[in-house]
């Protein structure tokens, strides 16, 4: 309607905007601005289209050229054909229809275009006006009529057309009983559109009716043709007029988002399919009736209220804000074009900006000066915009948009012909040219349509979870336009306990009251003379190792050592290191790891930070911490036989809530953090081990990671605590493939705690003979990986772990079953008694399978940064989901998503942190400590490569 009205505005010499349209609050005030425009001398009334000579070569339109360009490179395709099926009740003159046809195609030449190369370049040729023949299907007396038709319209809808001989348009009637026939009516789009779809449907029953009565054709002669349209769009658009819309598109769509970043089901092929589906969408009469409210109080049509609360919805599901959305536009800005058929239908970018947490009212105002804009620049063809703003050309998705809106206002197509009853036939076609589709129109007192969608990425729940989102937030939109649109909560109940309670039941007994160190006195027990762990030639029972820890224990009591005293431990790796950290635990306190292979600077941080007064050291370590030139430590040489008492010291003031260690990671600001862990989330964290990993005192661990990292915590104390075998794994060991799996072979070895940079690069390794359990830790595990290791070891078990210290070492676990079918290797389900909340930057939980950053909360949540207050009260925070004031949560800085099968799947970071070889390394320290060098006025540092590769 709006077109129109503008159309017989435009043909009064006033070329006005349709922003002046919305802008006028009545008719007389938009007849106010007409004759104001009439008065002033304007120059911007575009030209006349006027008719052409017909010569052998005619031009194309540009919307004609790209799609006669895509033909070529697609070959014979059924994605650019426009079906339409209609049942047809009631005695059909068959004469009748043929000649209302062959009317139609004499009097319209896109109808009978052909495109043919002349010297590499597409022509038209008009094809004599001759008719279409009009096919006929009899299955009067067959059996399974349904099927057929279901495939006889399929067939059809499929069969291709010849661009170059034409016709592009097909006519089958198909006779199902003596006063019943289905209608199957074809066209190529490359001459027709939605518009011409609804004069076609007009046209034909105003002629059928003309011959079924004997009448002369009630049609009025046409101006112009379709050729005629476009040779003056060849002509309009390669001068300068259209440099302001050039200028407008360039600088909209300047740096847009090459892809809109949809969760999807399944990854994007290398090639679009095009094969799709669709999910019907139905608003009901009371919401229809809200929104029209709604959209008139803010003067905004229908479309842009639906697109605000799509924009929204597309919004939250890919953690966007800035949204790019196609939708078509009639572009029959010339009277004249109206009745014509042809493909005149242009495509806007609508460039929806979300950012700074809008209200329902801020939104909707951008989108309609969004809207308007584009509207007010619609002349230049899309193919046009394209080439200006050059985005990025993939073969997997659409360039500068993937999702459409299509919002269908002309007038209804429906047929009424002479003493038939006409009804659409259900289509059992359906083809997707993007990734997402929704296609919606007024009916009756309802907003119906559908949404559809490409089944190479999307499942049909996922998508019908969309239209659930959308018609949420059209709700809220209309119940509180002044709400936050980030404070929506699109979450159906059942979505919302699904992600905030059913996938995290994972509530599960483990001794609430006894520390780490209980754990192991318990085992030494049970298992005196059992052997607890070997160091190359070496080895400890656990009587031994429990002996030698508690008499090092006494002695540290006896410097002082009570709850949370920290206590540093710089040593090789060696049989020292494990009698060192339990005699800290047993004295009380907690052990601070230091590396002695470390940086310097940063074991001086370390030291500095924490400030411990007394430190067990070797004879490497001790020379380590001699040069930092600190103020004199305590020093104690856990090697050493110290003599005194062997009991186990009893620490009454000591509770599972006091601090088991303080381990450091890197630092933002260039100096490393301090993590606080507590007993009571590591004892949860051995309980787990033993039932998921089926440790008990047949099993032989590894020790493979420095203890300054706090995978080691997961290798020493299940182990010490459960009765198994620890084996300390020197660098000759670790860093050589071929010695390490030499290792794993001789010493029978059941669990391996591991990087994937190691086997990264792993091939002619022979089979392990005992079935051996690799836990990956540390760095994202690669699909190929799993893959290669599966077939390398299919007697061993693979299991991806995930976890932050700062939630006591790992927080999920996925154990490889079958095969991959996808590139996906998720990092699994929650620990024992913790909790995974996927949310968006506004804290709310988003939608299954949307990217949001994850949360862990439950047991094992540290006690915060030592001496880092602001930092802890920044990223440790109260959880508001799991009905327990005191309950807190960690918020990880990790981008993941949520599988449907409630398996997560890990993305990256959300700020400048990166994993290497298995070492979380903050960039900004780098920079920081770059940036103090005098010479150096700016750093950027960046991690590249792969796995064993990745370097800075």
């Amino acid at each position: 309607m709006a077109v129109r009205m503008m159309n017989r505005v435009a043909n009064m010499g006033a070329k006005l905007p349709l922003a002046t349209l919305f802008a006028s609050p009545s008719l007389s005030a938009f007849a106010d601005e007409i004759k104001k425009h009439l008065e002033q001398e304007s120059d911007t009334v575009l030209p006349a289209i006027e008719q052409i000579p017909r010569t052998e070569a005619l031009p194309l339109s540009f919307a004609q050229q790209r799609m006669w360009f895509l033909a070529q490179l697609d070959g014979v395709s059924d994605i650019y054909h426009i079906p339409l099926f209609i049942r047809l009740r009631g005695p059909l003159d068959r004469k009748s229809w043929q000649l209302a046809v062959n009317d139609l195609f004499a009097r319209h030449e896109a109808l009978r275009s052909v495109f043919v190369a002349v010297n590499g370049q597409p022509h038209v040729r008009i094809l004599p006006s001759e008719g279409v023949p009009v096919g006929y299907i009899d299955l009067r007396g067959t059996t399974d009529i349904d099927g057929q038709l279901v495939n006889l319209a399929a067939n059809e809808a499929k069969a291709s057309f010849d661009l170059s001989t034409g016709p592009l348009i097909r006519v089958t009637l198909i006779q199902i009983a003596d006063d019943e026939h289905l209608l199957l009516l074809t066209q190529h789009h490359i001459v027709s559109d939605g518009w011409s779809m609804a004069i076609m449907t007009r046209e034909l029953r105003q002629l059928y009716s003309a011959h079924y009565r004997n009448e002369p054709n009630p049609l009025s002669p046409l101006a112009i043709q379709y050729p005629d349209y476009a040779a003056w769009q060849q002509q309009w658009f390669t001068g300068d007029q259209l440099k302001n819309q050039v200028e407008y598109w360039r600088t909209t769509l300047a740096d847009a988002p090459v892809l809109i970043d949809l969760p999807t089901d399944h990854p994007r092929p290398p090639q679009q399919s095009y094969v799709g589906s669709r999910v019907p969408i139905v608003l009901d009469a009371e919401l229809t009736s809200a929104l029209r409210r709604f959209s008139q109080k803010h003067g905004v049509t229908l479309f842009m209220t639906i697109l605000t609360a799509w924009s929204v919805v597309l919004s939250r599901l890919s953690g966007q804000d800035d949204i790019v959305i196609g939708t078509p536009s009639a572009n029959r800005g010339h009277h004249e074009i109206e009745p014509l058929i042809g493909l005149f239908v242009n495509t806007l970018a609508l460039r929806v900006d979300l950012s700074g947490r809008p209200t329902t009212r801020d939104l909707l105002e951008r989108v309609r000066r969004c809207t308007l804009a584009a509207h007010g620049h619609q002349d230049l063809p899309f193919e046009q915009v394209v080439e200006i703003v050059q985005p990025p050309r993939r073969m997997n998705h659409t360039p500068l948009f993937q999702v459409m809106f299509v919002w269908q206002n002309n007038e209804a197509s429906e047929w009424y012909l002479e003493d038939l009853q006409a009804t659409p036939f259900p289509l059992h076609y359906e083809i997707s040219k993007f990734d997402l589709e929704l296609g919606l129109f007024e009916s009756d007192e309802k907003i119906a349509g559908s949404l559809r969608y490409a089944t190479s990425l999307f499942d049909r729940s996922t998508i019908e979870k969309h239209v659930g989102y959308l018609s949420t937030m059209l709700r809220e939109m209309t119940a509180n336009e002044d709400q936050l649109t980030s404070a929506t909560d699109l979450l159906s109940p059942a979505e919302r306990t699904l992600l905030l309670q059913t996938w995290n039941m994972t509530q599960d007994d483990y001794p609430t009251d006894l520390c780490l160190h209980h754990l192991f006195e318990q085992q030494v027990a049970r298992t005196p003379e059992a052997i607890a762990v070997v160091n190359e030639d070496k080895s400890m029972t656990y009587s031994e190792l429990n002996a030698r820890a508690n008499s090092l224990a006494h002695h540290l009591i006896g410097l002082g050592v009570e709850p949370d005293t920290l206590v540093g431990i710089c040593v090789e790796r060696s049989l020292g290191m494990i009698i060192g950290i339990l005699a800290i635990l047993k004295a009380g306190g907690a052990y601070v790891p230091l590396d002695p292979a470390f940086a310097s600077e940063r074991l001086f941080d370390i030291l500095t930070d924490a400030s411990p007064s007394i430190v067990l050291a070797d004879t490497t370590g001790a020379a380590v911490i001699q040069s930092l030139d600190l103020s004199r430590f305590i020093m104690v040489d856990p090697n050493s036989l110290l003599g005194g008492s062997t009991a186990n010291p009893q620490i009454t003031s000591l509770s599972t809530r006091h601090l088991a260690y303080v381990i450091y990671t890197s630092g933002t600001t260039g100096k490393p953090k301090g993590v606080m862990l507590e007993h009571f989330g590591v004892v949860n964290l051995v309980k787990f081990r033993q039932t998921s990993l089926d440790l008990d005192s047949r099993s032989r661990l590894t020790q493979f990671f420095s203890f300054s990292f706090d995978s080691s915590v997961c290798e020493i104390f299940p182990a010490l605590s459960l009765g198994c075998t620890l084996h300390l794994l020197q660098d000759s060991t670790r860093l050589d493939q071929h010695r390490l799996w030499e290792y794993l072979e001789k010493h029978s070895i059941t669990h391996v705690v591991i990087t994937p940079a190691v086997l990264q690069d792993c091939k002619d390794l022979p089979q392990l003979s005992t079935p051996t359990t690799f836990i990956i830790a540390g760095e994202a595990l690669p699909a190929a990986l799993v893959r290669k290791l599966n077939v390398m070891l299919p007697n061993c078990t693979i299991i991806n772990e995930y976890g932050p210290t700062e939630t006591t070492v790992a927080a999920t676990s996925w154990k490889f079953a079958t095969d991959l079918t996808n590139d996906i290797v998720p990092i699994g389900r929650p620990y024992a008694n913790k909790r995974i909340y996927v949310l968006d930057t506004h804290g709310k939980p988003v939608p299954l399978g949307a990217v949001g950053e994850m949360y862990i909360g439950g047991v094992g949540v540290a006690r915060g940064y030592l001496n880092r207050p602001e930092l802890t009260a920044e990223k440790f925070l109260n959880d508001p989901f799991a009905g327990d004031a005191d309950a807190r949560m960690y918020r990880t800085g990790d981008l993941v998503r949520y599988l449907p099968d409630g398996n997560l799947v890990y993305l990256g970071r959300n700020d400048h942190q990166v994993k290497i070889r298995g070492f979380r390394i903050e960039l900004g320290e780098i920079e920081a400590r770059l940036h103090e060098h005098p010479l150096i006025a700016e750093a950027v540092v960046i991690a590249t490569g792969e796995m064993a590769n990745k370097r800075l």
